[in-house]
């Protein structure tokens, strides 16, 4: 195998298996070696790649995290169709589509922001780029909605996508204390009838 492409797949092996730590163990408790220990390599091949965790956690949110969100909550939001319906799809086919592992460990992302969001500007910076291309996909959408007539044109747009992300998030923290998915199913009721109030 060339040098380079190995040193890359050194580098995504550790990526992986410190997203895992991190969304299962917490990023505080979870150590370098432990991390190491887990992807069966050395601390040298850490350190190879980077100075320190707050150095991994950083790639950690920019690589993983943020490709989570992306795929999972912003690229729905731009497909062609009725704004409303999109909206609501979005937000309610991925609470669905969560396996009993993400319904137990939540939000990695929200899991970094209870954990480190007052921690380092780094990381508040990096956390608030995903929640501000994520608010801004909701923004867009929610004024074509309007443009198109399906929206009420007096709702604040802003307003509708912090609060669309604060409440998702929300349940994505509620849901690690239960057993099974009846509080998601109150969501997902309480969101369709949200949604239906912006209905033009």
């Amino acid at each position: 195998m060339q040098q380079g492409l190995k040193s890359e797949l050194t580098k995504q092996i550790i990526i992986d298996e410190a997203f895992k730590q991190f969304y299962e163990q917490g990023f505080k408790t979870t150590s370098i070696d432990k991390i190491m220990k887990a992807s069966k390599l050395t601390k040298g091949a850490f350190y190879h790649h980077y100075s320190s965790k707050k150095d991994l956690g950083l790639e950690v949110i920019s690589l993983k995290v943020k490709k989570r969100v992306v795929e999972g909550m912003v690229l729905p939001l731009l497909q062609t169709g009725d704004a409303l319906t999109i909206l609501q799809s979005t937000f309610i086919e991925r609470l669905k589509a969560f396996n009993i592992y993400e319904k137990q460990h939540g939000c990695p992302m929200n899991n970094f922001i209870n954990e480190i969001g007052d921690f380092e500007t780094a990381y508040q910076l990096a956390l608030k780029q995903i929640i501000n291309s994520w608010k801004s996909a909701l923004v867009a959408i929610i004024e074509r909605g309007k443009k198109e007539q399906t929206i009420k044109v007096n709702v604040s747009s802003q307003a509708v996508a912090i609060y669309l992300i604060s409440a998702f998030e929300g349940i994505r923290g509620i849901r690690k204390l239960y057993d099974d998915d009846l509080v998601l199913d109150d969501y997902i009721l309480g969101l369709s009838d949200y949604i239906n109030q912006l209905k033009a």
